[in-house]
């Protein structure tokens, strides 16, 4: 059942080409379904008897940010006041990598300054999602 004071948005540089603001959607979602696997529903059956893998229950808003528009989401996000929020966040940092390990081998020594930002997935209560996000426009 939606929970209608909780929400999901994805905040992407949409200045990125087409198949990185792709993957990084992709990535969020994942990270996303694992955190909260409820939010995904039960398989469904069609007219035909084929099964489709249950998807999201819940919308995920697409906006649209810059790298310095998440960049100080991000910083805003780190304040005690977002803490009960859900963040995932995927950058430059992490895109370089070909294999997990190397991803946590360079996490480790980069300054979180000096990561740039693809992509912001935030999912939690609606009020604060919305005072984060409440301006910014959709990703199209």
């Amino acid at each position: 059942m939606l929970d209608t004071n909780m929400k999901c948005v994805m905040v992407i540089d949409s200045e990125l080409p087409t198949g990185i603001i792709a993957n990084t959607a992709s990535i969020l979602g994942i990270t996303l379904g694992k955190q909260f696997p409820e939010l995904v529903g039960e398989d469904v059956v069609d007219g035909s008897d084929q099964v489709h893998l249950g998807i999201t229950t819940i919308p995920v808003s697409m906006l649209r940010g810059d790298n310095m528009l998440l960049k100080t989401l991000r910083k805003r996000l780190y304040d005690s006041e977002f803490n009960d929020l859900l963040v995932i966040d995927f950058s430059d940092v992490a895109q370089s990598c070909n294999i997990y390990s190397e991803y946590v081998s360079k996490a480790a020594v980069t300054e979180e300054e000096n990561h740039n930002y693809f992509g912001i997935a935030i999912y939690g209560n609606k009020k604060k999602v919305n005072k984060l996000t409440g301006s910014m426009p959709l990703l199209r």
